[in-house]
């Protein structure tokens, strides 16, 4: 289990923050949750677990090869989770607004998103990006 600082942001240790999820050994029990364990599946490259984590009827139009391409190009620098809704382990859809910074051409860059999700049999997943 790694002691070093989750990548997610939430500044608790990678091995008890996110490297759970992105292992397999657990669920994220929260929208949040799973929103800081994505973006830490960028910062290691962890395609696999994001496919895996998008809305099921998604899952087979994902772009494998694209996103590996777009998170191993991109030097990320950090997550600031800027507001949750809903998302709770007691509900069934939430939203998450978060800030991603990340380097790209030289350029410090900010993804700013409003990210639905839905949980499905006892998980969480990510369905889309909402306009603010």
């Amino acid at each position: 289990m790694s002691d070093e600082t989750c990548p997610c942001g939430s500044g608790a240790a990678y091995g008890v923050c996110c490297q759970p999820y992105l292992q397999g050994d657990s669920l994220p029990k929260t929208a949040e949750a799973l929103m800081r364990s994505r973006y830490s599946a960028y910062v290691r490259e962890n395609i696999s677990y994001l496919k895996d984590t998008l809305w099921p009827k998604y899952q087979d139009g994902f772009d494998i090869a694209a996103t590996a391409r777009w998170a191993a190009e991109n030097h990320w620098a950090g997550l600031t989770v800027l507001k949750a809704e809903k998302g709770a382990e007691g509900d069934r859809d939430g939203t998450v607004l978060f800030e991603a910074k990340y380097l790209s051409g030289g350029k410090l860059n900010t993804h700013r998103e409003l990210s639905r999700f839905r949980k499905k049999a006892g998980r969480w997943y990510y369905v889309e990006a909402l306009s603010e």
